[in-house]
C-alpha cells in the first residue's frame, strides 16, 4: 500500500513513518522545515507546504492513503491567523487535492482538545460537541479542521478522525513541548508544578493506532487514543525515580502560577526556548477531563495503551541514547 504523511518530521510521524516501514508500506513524506527525524529512512521526500498546491499534488499522486499529522502548536500568545491558516485552511487544502487526486483514505489526526472538555465530572467519549466556540486558539482550529475534513466523507474518500491525549514517548527528534517538560524535570530545571495533570498515552501507541485505522477504522468516525490520566507532579515522580539524586519540585496553586507567567516567560526568552507555563497552557491543565474514553478505539482499532511508567523509562532511555540528557 502506498502512503503519505504530512508532519512526519515530528513526533508522532517520526515514529509513525518507521513503523509503516517496519510494516512494508511505501511511504512518501511532506517535509516543510528540517528532517532530523526521517534521516537515514528508505521514504521519498516531498519538499513544500500545506500552502502549496504543488507540492501536495506531489504527495498525493498515486497514493491509496493520506495520514495528515502537520499541526501548528498553540499555547501562547500566537497569532490567530497563523494557526488557522496551518492548522484550517492547510488541513482544507490538503483533504480537497487528496481527493482529487484519488486518494481512498484519509487518517486526520486532530486532538482530544478539538472536544469540549467540560463537564469534567462526565465521561468524556467520542460523543463529546467539537470546542467550536472555544476560546483557545488551539482548541477552536482543530475543532474547525475535523468539522470539515468529517463532512468530506464519501464512499470514495474515506475519512477517519483520530483524537489523541498527552503524547510522550521515544522517537521525540525536536523535542516536543512535553518531551521538553520530561527533559526539565530529570535534569531538575522546571522551577514548580501546578496542581493539574493530562492524560498521557504512548506514542508508540498512537502510531499503532493509525496504523489500524487505516485497516480497520470505520469511515466517518472518531476515535480517541487516550492513555492514563496522572498529574503533574505524579509524572514528576516517575522520572525523578530513574535520577540519582532527588528532586523535589514544589507545587504552586493555580493562582500563585498565573502571577508568575510573565516571570516564565522572560526566563524561557532569556533561554532562547518557547514557554512552557502559559496562561493557555495553566487552563488546559485545570480544565483537562480525567475521564476520557478510549473504549471505542480498543474495540475498532485493538487499541491497548501501555502504562504510563513503561513509557516514562522508555522516554528517558531513548533521550539518553541520542545524547539529550
Amino acid at each position: 500500500m502506498k502512503i503519505a504523511v504530512t508532519g512526519a518530521n515530528g513526533h508522532v510521524g517520526a515514529c509513525l513513518v518507521r513503523l509503516l516501514l517496519k510494516e512494508n508500506y511505501e511511504v512518501r513524506v511532506l517535509v516543510h522545515t528540517g528532517s532530523r527525524a526521517l534521516q537515514g529512512l528508505n521514504v521519498e521526500t516531498v519538499q513544500g507546504g500545506l500552502d502549496d498546491p504543488v507540492s501536495l499534488k506531489r504527495l498525493c499522486h498515486d497514493r491509496e492513503v493520506v495520514i495528515h499529522l502537520a499541526v501548528k502548536i498553540a499555547i501562547g500568545s500566537e497569532n490567530y491567523d497563523e494557526v488557522y491558516k496551518v492548522n484550517v485552511e492547510g488541513t482544507r487544502n490538503l483533504a480537497i487535492i487528496a481527493q482529487k487526486a484519488g486518494v481512498n483514505r484519509f487518517i486526520h489526526f486532530s486532538s482530544i482538545h478539538a472536544l469540549e472538555q467540560t463537564p469534567q465530572d462526565k465521561p468524556l467519549d467520542e460523543s463529546r460537541p467539537l470546542a467550536l466556540y472555544s476560546k483557545m486558539v488551539y482548541e477552536k482550529t482543530k475543532a474547525l479542521a475535523e468539522k470539515f475534513v468529517l463532512e468530506q466523507n464519501r464512499p470514495g474518500f474515506q475519512v477517519i478522525v483520530l483524537n489523541p491525549t498527552a503524547i510522550i514517548g521515544p522517537y521525540d527528534f525536536q523535542p516536543s513541548y512535553l518531551g521538553r517538560v520530561v527533559q526539565l524535570i530529570y535534569k531538575g530545571r522546571l522551577p514548580g508544578l501546578v496542581p493539574g495533570g493530562y492524560n498521557w498515552v504512548d506514542v508508540r501507541d498512537v502510531a499503532q493506532a493509525a496504523i489500524m485505522a487505516m485497516e480497520k477504522g470505520v469511515p466517518g468516525e472518531r476515535y480517541l487514543l487516550s492513555g492514563e490520566w496522572q498529574s503533574l507532579a505524579s509524572l514528576a515522580s516517575m522520572v525523578c525515580a530513574h535520577r540519582a539524586k532527588k528532586c523535589r519540585l514544589p507545587v504552586f496553586p493555580f493562582w500563585m502560577a498565573r502571577i508568575g507567567v510573565p516571570f516564565m516567560t522572560m526566563y524561557f526568552q532569556w533561554r532562547k526556548q518557547a514557554p512552557l507555563y502559559t496562561q493557555t497552557s495553566l487552563s488546559i491543565l485545570q480544565s483537562a477531563n480525567r475521564h476520557i474514553s478510549n473504549d471505542k478505539a480498543r474495540q475498532d482499532l485493538r487499541f491497548s495503551p501501555r502504562p504510563l511508567k513503561e513509557t516514562v523509562a522508555d522516554t528517558l532511555d531513548w533521550f539518553k541514547k541520542h545524547q539529550y540528557l
